[in-house]
């Protein structure tokens, strides 16, 4: 259900309602005729599209509560919003559309800072409602692979990625061919920042020893070592296509 930024909640086919209530300017999405030898301009963005979530077990509701209090914290009276909470997938998590054009005509333009406090933030009410959450960033987790895209992500439960079927056929194709995949660019990058982070955790345990603190020292260097080394997305595929092609070797000696 639908829940608008005055708390109430939206029934039915709301998206002519929410265009003229925030009005959006969607002629901005239409294409323009071309009159000029210029490239087209790209449309501006009307909406920003956010998804914040949580690990499967964490009470829905209170995600939805975390997320409702963090936008009236940060939006409210500035730039209308609406959320909506999703339960069908094992982790619950909260969609929020936000207008980008502020009431007082400023736009929000999102970085990498902007994503960062709003992590922080929405953490911060998870904790407030009993909720055990952080910020941290997943290359700090140990964690490399990027979550994929909303839309993508369920085109590809639906088996109607063309793209991702596209990658996997591409990386197969590598694979029966020289039996690894071949090296991206962005693979010195992953590395240097692995190599950083497990210096940052070094370090950390170096200051908790100095503390005394040796038990949780010993804990902090045992996961800095322990980190998986880090893969690109077609790394990640080829990973799983392997995995695949094994599990059916099994299932085929088991007939």
């Amino acid at each position: 259900m639908l829940e608008g930024d005055d708390g109430n909640q939206l029934h039915g086919r709301v998206g002519k309602e929410l265009i003229d209530d925030w009005g959006l300017d969607i002629d901005e999405l239409r294409p323009q005729p071309n009159l000029t030898a210029l490239p087209a301009r790209k449309p501006m963005k009307l909406v920003h599209k956010v998804v914040f979530s949580m690990p499967a077990g964490t009470p829905p509701q209170k995600v939805l509560s975390a997320v409702r209090n963090f936008a009236r914290e940060e939006f409210h009276g500035q730039h209308r919003y609406v959320m909506v909470l999703h339960t069908d997938e094992p982790h619950p998590h909260v969609h929020l559309v936000l207008r980008a054009i502020s009431e007082d005509g400023r736009r929000l333009n999102i970085k990498r800072a902007t994503l960062r406090h709003w992590r922080s933030q929405f953490a911060h009410n998870l904790r407030a409602l009993g909720v055990a959450a952080n910020a941290t960033e997943r290359a700090v987790r140990g964690d490399n692979r990027k979550p994929m895209k909303d839309g993508a992500y369920r085109a590809s439960l639906r088996g109607e990625s063309t793209y991702g079927r596209a990658r996997a056929e591409n990386v197969a194709s590598e694979l029966a061919a020289s039996g690894s995949v071949r090296p991206e660019p962005g693979k010195r990058t992953l590395l240097a920042t692995r190599a950083a982070i497990q210096q940052g955790w070094q370090a950390a345990a170096e200051k908790l020893v100095q503390h005394g603190n040796r038990r949780l020292a010993a804990d902090v260097a045992k996961f800095a070592g322990g980190m998986d080394r880090p893969l690109t997305d077609r790394e990640w595929l080829a990973q799983e296509l392997k995995a695949s092609v094994r599990a059916r070797q099994r299932e085929a000696r088991t007939l």
